[in-house]
């Protein structure tokens, strides 16, 4: 870390930056998400995080005009760190790269696991090759079922997110006769064995490196052994993989390769009931599709070392398998988990797989993220080795980067409260401009009464404040003073007169009622825009009571 000293000024730049690009208001997280630019580094950040809270809220109780004033003798100080442009080099790529995106369908793709099927996306564009798009549908356990609606969920995000992939897509559980000849191939070999013993036993022998009596079976027997499996009950065998029962790490004796599940299939109902591990499913399939690079999290890392030595047997050209380091999105409050998400959504806690708190993808694009903030974020994160912590500022500073300049700005008022306005001047109309950056203009009617919302009485009672784009008024007890037309560099506040009742959905599934300036009217559902001094929000919907519906993206 530079000196303390240094990075305090840094800190102060940054936070001048963010305070002048968002109407006089700096956020924390956008000051930090901009400081891992600088080369701040993630154990770092217990060290500055109060300096941080400090500067902000000192920078905040400056007026615009003199943020202003101190950023220009700080700006120098930002920006100097050359960021890294693109993604970094693929290990042994000679000829036409061949990747593949591998979901399995048990509910929406999420930001956790979107990223790394992105980055296989961008990684394919990058070199020009060939993804292919295989739903990893064979039967998992009871408690993480395979979801209907996910057929449709993924693709739909895939197409979303521009992601270009192969067709047609590929099912495994339209593959089984394909394993099932593998898995023939592996006993024949003498490389695997049918098991009978139970759950308990297994445990023991594992944890005690030894082998278990089923595995003494010659070829011949376990042929008929295995044929049994596909009129046994659930539970009453699995295929093994024979490995070594010494290995230092007792999860890899001996693991599963197929076992017998009852479950209805979505796609194939009860046509089969051997079903493959995800590990033999993979080590068949990334040889047969001519996969040359595998990029996965390492929390795969066992899966990758079942797939070697199933090559092996085989005597298989290995593919390129790379093991990005976890990714831990900082500032979300909900945690991400497509299992606790199926579970909520099924049981009617969630609205749908688009609510907020799942942070699907399809949840993002409905509060008014862009696709191509996604990428960027991803692209930004790239292909880390290390585990690492990102702000989820730092999405939210990329997508503000893409729709700022089209965001037209709206009035919104939380708690809105009349104000009395002694001496009203007689105004029936004021010229709005629609974004700062814009010429256009709508008109805004001025009639007898006007609210503010009622924090912004609160915390400006007995001071002079400007109503925004209209006249300064004194906030007195129950009413208001007309105190002049000019331009002051005074706190600023949104006023509405003629309005329509809306809600917002913020991101940790709560609803905000207000109301917003009658102009939300006239928008299209699915405009992204910017309530002032509050944030950006998508038109969703109105609702059956007639109040406008937007979902909040972000600051």
């Amino acid at each position: 870390m530079a000196e303390k000293e240094n990075w305090q000024k840094i800190i102060e730049a940054y936070a001048l930056k963010n305070a002048i690009e968002h109407d006089g208001k700096a956020v924390e997280g956008a000051v930090l998400s901009a400081l891992f630019h600088e080369g701040l580094k993630k154990e770092e950040v217990s060290g500055i995080i109060n300096d941080i809270k400090e500067i902000v809220k000192r920078v905040n109780n400056l007026s615009l005009q003199k943020e202003k004033e101190e950023f220009a003798s700080l700006s120098g100080l930002i920006g100097r760190r050359e960021e890294r442009k693109g993604l970094q080099e693929l290990p042994n790529v000679k000829g036409k790269i061949v990747l593949r995106l591998a979901p399995y369908p048990s509910g929406a793709l999420h930001i956790g696991n979107a990223k790394t099927y992105l980055l296989n996306a961008l990684y394919a564009e990058k070199y020009k090759g060939k993804l292919l798009f295989v739903i990893d549908d064979t039967i998992g356990s009871k408690e993480k079922r395979i979801i209907p609606e996910a057929y449709k969920l993924i693709p739909e995000a895939f197409e979303w997110l521009k992601v270009k992939y192969s067709k047609p897509i590929i099912y495994k559980s339209n593959r089984l006769k394909i394993y099932y000849k593998y898995a023939e191939k592996i006993i024949e070999l003498g490389k695997a064995y049918v098991c009978d013993c139970n759950q308990k036993k297994l445990q023991e022998n594992r944890k005690l490196g030894r082998e278990c009596s089923c595995r003494q079976f010659p070829p011949l027997e376990q042929e008929k052994r295995w044929k049994k499996m596909f009129k046994a009950k659930e539970g009453a065998y699995t295929l093994r993989l024979k490995t070594e029962m010494q290995d230092k790490n007792p999860a890899f004796r001996d693991r599963v390769l197929f076992r017998i599940s009852e479950q209805e299939h979505p796609r194939v109902g009860k046509k089969y009931k051997v079903w493959p591990l995800l590990e033999f499913s993979w080590a068949i399939d990334d040889h047969l599709l001519g996969i040359t690079h595998i990029i996965r999290g390492k929390d795969l890392m066992i899966e990758t070392d079942m797939e070697k030595f199933i090559w092996d047997i085989f005597s298989w050209n290995k593919p390129e398998v790379i093991h990005a380091g976890l990714v831990r999105i900082e500032g979300i409050e909900a945690k991400i988990s497509k299992s606790k998400a199926q579970k909520e959504v099924l049981s009617g806690e969630l609205i749908g797989w688009d609510d907020p708190r799942t942070w699907s993808v399809q949840s993002l694009r409905r509060r008014g993220f862009l696709p191509e903030a996604l990428r960027e974020f991803v692209e930004g994160i790239g292909l880390n080795q290390q585990d690492i912590i990102v702000p989820v500022e730092s999405l939210y500073a990329i997508n503000r980067k893409l729709i700022d300049k089209k965001a037209d700005r709206y009035s919104f008022l939380q708690d809105p409260i009349k104000l009395n306005i002694d001496n009203f001047p007689y105004i029936k109309e004021v010229q709005v401009k629609v974004h700062p950056d814009k010429k256009e203009k709508r008109e805004v009617k001025i009639g007898k009464d006007i609210s503010i919302s009622k924090k912004d009485y609160d915390e400006n009672k007995g001071r002079e404040v400007r109503l925004m784009h209209l006249f300064n008024v004194k906030l007195k007890e129950n009413k208001a003073g007309f105190s002049g037309r000019e331009n002051k560099d005074i706190t600023r506040i949104n006023w509405i007169t003629d309005f329509v009742n809306v809600r917002v959905l913020m991101e940790n599934g709560n609803w905000i009622s207000g109301i917003a300036e009658i102009a939300v009217k006239k928008l299209r559902q699915g405009t992204i825009l910017q309530f002032e001094r509050f944030g950006f929000v998508r038109f969703d919907k109105i609702n059956e009571a007639g109040e406008y519906e937007f979902w909040f993206a972000h600051r």
